[in-house]
C-alpha cells in the first residue's frame, strides 16, 4: 500500500459572505458509517441552517459521496470535493453549514463561499501523511528512561506501549529511515548495553505537514 494524506486533526473554521454565515467541519473518517454518523451530528447541531452540505472521501473502495443539500446543483457539494481531490487528500468528511443572510449569492459566489469554505477548514485541520512505519522493541534501564523517550520524539519516533518490569520496555515507531538514527543514539547512550530488536511494522500518519 503507498503513502497517502488525510486531515491532521478534526477542525473547524467560519466565515460570513454578504450576511451568509458559512460554518465548515472537517473530521477524519475511514468508513461510510463513521462518515454518516458525523454529517448526522453536524445536522442535528445545526438543525435550523437553511443547508448543511457535504462530501467525503474514502481511501477504502475510493468511495466519494456529495450533496448540494438545496443548493443550486453543482454549486457546493463538487466543489468542496474538488478542494480536496486538488490536495489529494482522503479519509474525511466535509461539511459546509449555511444559515441564509437574506441576499443571494448566484451560482458563482455560491461555488466560492463553498470552496472556501473547504479551504478554510482543511488549512485548519492541517494534512498528514499516512504511510509505513517500523515498530521496534525498545529495553530501557530506568536512570535513562526519561532520556531515552526524549530520543525517540527527536528521531521523530512515537511511542506506542511500554512495559514496566525489573527494566523497562518500549514499543516505539518510526518513519522510513529515522529507526537507524535513534538506534545509534541508543547505543551511544548505553555505551552498547541495549540494542532495539524489530517488532513488525504498521501504517501510521506522521506529523502535521501543513
Amino acid at each position: 500500500m503507498d503513502a497517502y494524506q488525510i486531515p491532521f486533526q478534526d477542525a473547524e473554521s467560519e466565515f460570513t459572505e454578504k450576511r451568509s454565515r458559512f460554518i465548515s467541519h472537517i473530521f477524519q473518517v475511514s468508513t461510510e458509517a463513521e462518515a454518516r454518523e458525523k454529517l448526522e451530528s453536524i445536522r442535528r447541531k445545526y438543525y435550523d441552517a437553511r443547508h448543511n452540505c457535504w462530501c467525503y472521501l474514502l481511501r477504502e473502495g475510493g468511495t466519494v459521496r456529495y450533496s448540494d443539500d438545496g443548493e443550486p446543483q453543482g454549486t457546493a457539494g463538487q466543489p468542496m470535493l474538488n478542494v480536496f481531490q486538488r490536495e489529494e487528500v482522503t479519509n474525511l468528511l466535509c461539511v459546509v453549514t449555511r444559515y441564509f443572510g437574506g441576499v443571494l449569492l448566484g451560482a458563482g459566489g455560491l461555488t466560492r463561499a463553498y470552496t472556501r469554505g473547504a479551504k478554510d477548514a482543511l488549512d485548519a485541520a492541517g494534512i498528514a501523511r499516512v504511510q509505513l512505519w517500523t515498530l521496534w522493541s525498545v529495553p530501557c534501564t530506568y536512570p535513562l528512561l526519561e532520556r531515552v523517550k526524549l530520543e525517540v520524539t527527536a528521531c521523530g519516533g512515537i511511542l506506542r506501549d511500554a512495559e514496566y518490569g525489573a527494566n523497562v520496555t518500549l514499543l516505539a515507531a518510526f518513519p522510513p529511515e529515522a529507526a537507524d538514527a535513534f538506534a545509534a543514539r541508543l547505543v551511544e547512550l548505553s555505551a552498547g548495553q541495549l540494542i532495539m530488536q524489530a517488532a513488525g511494522q504498521e501504517y501510521l500518519p506522521g506529523p502535521r505537514e501543513r
